[in-house]
C-alpha cells in the first residue's frame, strides 16, 4: 500500500528545492500500515554481520543528552515544508554512549514494519541527523513514524525512516527498500535525486 503523492504550485524561494512546492500541512506518506509499538518494547540494535554491536531502550535513549532542530524537509513526492522543528539524540551521541567504532562507511537504516532505507555513515554521523522522539514539542504520532523516527533532514524524506528499530552497518552501499524500486541511492533534493539515473 502506497500513499498517494501530493501535488501543488511550484514555489520560486531560495529556500524550495527545485521542482519542489511549499506545503503548510504535513502530509502521511507510508509505504506500510500504521504500526502500534509500545515504548516499553521498542529497542535500537546496532548491528554489523548479524552480530548485535549495543543495544539502546526508550528509556536510557530519554535519559541521553537531547538535540533541538529546526529543519526544512523536502519529500519526493514535490513537497517541502519549512522550518520543522523535531528533538531527539544526535547519531554520534548514541555510538559514543553504546562505544561504538563504525567498522564501514556505510549503513542500513531498518524500521520495525521491515522498511529499511541506505546511507552513508558520513550522513548518518552529521549533527542534524538525530533519532527523534518529539515534534513541535509533542511525541511523534504515529502514522507520522512515531514513537521514535530517524531524521535526516539534508535529504529526501524517505531516508528519514519511520519506526527506526536498527541501524545495519553494510560493507558496500545497497539499495533499501524504495532505492530498490528505483529510488534514487542517495536522495539529494538540491540535485533532484529522486530516481536512479538522475
Amino acid at each position: 500500500m502506497v500513499t498517494r503523492g501530493f501535488f501543488g504550485k511550484k514555489d520560486k524561494n531560495d529556500r524550495v528545492p527545485p521542482g519542489q512546492y511549499l506545503e503548510n500541512r504535513f502530509p502521511v506518506l507510508s509505504a506500510e500500515p500504521t504500526p502500534k509499538i509500545a515504548l516499553s518494547d521498542w529497542k535500537l540494535s546496532i548491528i554489523y554481520k548479524n552480530e548485535e554491536l549495543g543495544q539502546i531502550n526508550w528509556d536510557t535513549l530519554k535519559n541521553l543528552p537531547s538535540t533541538e532542530i529546526t529543519r526544512d524537509i523536502h519529500c519526493v513526492t514535490r513537497w517541502t515544508k519549512f522550518d520543522m522543528k523535531w528533538e531527539g539524540v544526535k547519531i554520534s551521541t548514541l555510538f559514543n554512549e553504546l562505544g561504538i567504532k563504525a567498522p564501514t562507511n556505510w549503513t542500513m537504516i531498518g524500521s520495525f514494519t521491515g522498511y529499511t532505507t541506505n546511507l552513508p555513515l558520513e550522513d548518518l554521523l552529521i549533527d542534524n541527523t538525530i533519532i527523534s522522539y518529539l515534534y513541535e514539542d509533542e511525541k511523534i504520532t504515529p502514522e507520522h513514524g512515531g514513537p521514535i523516527r530517524l531524521i535526516v533532514p539534508h535529504l529526501y524524506f524517505w531516508k528519514s525512516a519511520k519506526w527506526v528499530d536498527k541501524i545495519t552497518f553494510i560493507d558496500d552501499d545497497k539499495p533499501g527498500f524504495w532505492e530498490n524500486y528505483g529510488y534514487h541511492m542517495y536522495g539529494d533534493p538540491w540535485k533532484e535525486q529522486r530516481y536512479s539515473g538522475q
